[in-house]
């Protein structure tokens, strides 16, 4: 089965999310919603996820799920801000919990924050299956990026989150807390080991040098063959030599401070505090 995949691209973050709709019915899942965020003056806007919500509203689409592919560094979830005015349950990996738990001690969240998922609908692992309308979705667990990291796998289409980028431009950083290199190669391999024809749609896309738009969509063979960093049958010491030697030369990403605050909590702001107003912790010479 091939789905339908309709592609959102928020510039600010260079994220790409997605509405993934059963062709035989009108069930849709949404995959990495974005909230817009003023890092400047702490505001945030509802303009990417209103241009999503109203893609479903026009076409009469019924949302089954709002899925997650890791707990995102480089921008917020608009997940609760899409349930509420569409339904539909929201899932993620179920290492979210170590995710959590490595968070909440960076963050000093007190035991207030639970770190058992409870935020999520549904925390998925290794082989579990979901359906949208008609379709099946294979889910497979893909960490390295983060423990926390899935993809989607929906007949013909496999939505990879931050394990890959397009040909030109390789794969994910594996320096945050919890990364992996060594992971992260092994989930590559997992990926690569589906049909050539697979087509392959990744969460971000920067324009390699020498590119002039932005995409989104290629294939497993293409990856195999193209990919920068694990292509042409790159071997694993030399990935992680290289993935090590570049991640430590990377500066942490912009709104890694606001989104792993809010996208640990399922797309929840903090509880407000005495004054009625919800804050954000910015830890000092911690990340």
């Amino acid at each position: 089965m091939t789905p339908e995949v309709k592609a959102f691209f928020d510039d600010e973050t260079n994220t790409v999310s997605f509405v993934i709709k059963d062709p035989d019915s009108p069930s849709v899942a949404i995959i990495d919603s974005v909230l817009d965020f003023n890092f400047s003056n702490g505001r945030t806007d509802t303009a990417s996820a209103d241009e999503v919500i109203a893609y479903v509203r026009e076409n009469d689409l019924k949302v089954e799920w709002i899925l997650e592919s890791h707990v995102h560094a480089d921008h917020l979830s608009a997940a609760p801000y899409i349930q509420e005015q569409l339904g539909g349950k929201i899932g993620i990996g179920a290492n979210i919990t170590v995710v959590q738990e490595t968070f909440g001690k960076v963050f000093n969240e007190g035991t207030e924050f639970q770190r058992d998922g409870s935020q999520f609908d549904k925390l998925f692992v290794d082989g579990d299956t979901i359906e949208i309308g008609t379709m099946k979705v294979d889910i497979m667990h893909t960490p390295g990026h983060t423990p926390a990291c899935m993809t989607y796998v929906v007949g013909d289409t496999a939505f990879v989150g931050d394990a890959l980028f397009m040909p030109d431009f390789g794969t994910a950083r594996c320096d945050f807390p919890g990364g992996s290199a060594v992971d992260l190669y092994a989930s590559i391999q997992k990926i690569l080991a589906l049909p050539d024809d697979t087509r392959i749609f990744v969460g971000h896309d920067y324009k390699a040098p020498g590119r002039d738009e932005f995409a989104w969509e290629t294939t497993v063979a293409k990856q195999k063959a193209l990919n920068v960093h694990v292509g042409a049958g790159k071997a694993e010491e030399e990935f992680i030599k290289m993935r090590t030697e570049r991640d430590a030369k990377l500066a942490m990403p912009k709104l890694i401070v606001p989104s792993i605050q809010i996208n640990m909590r399922a797309g929840q702001m903090p509880e407000p505090e005495e004054n009625g107003k919800v804050y954000l912790k910015l830890p000092v010479n911690i990340l």
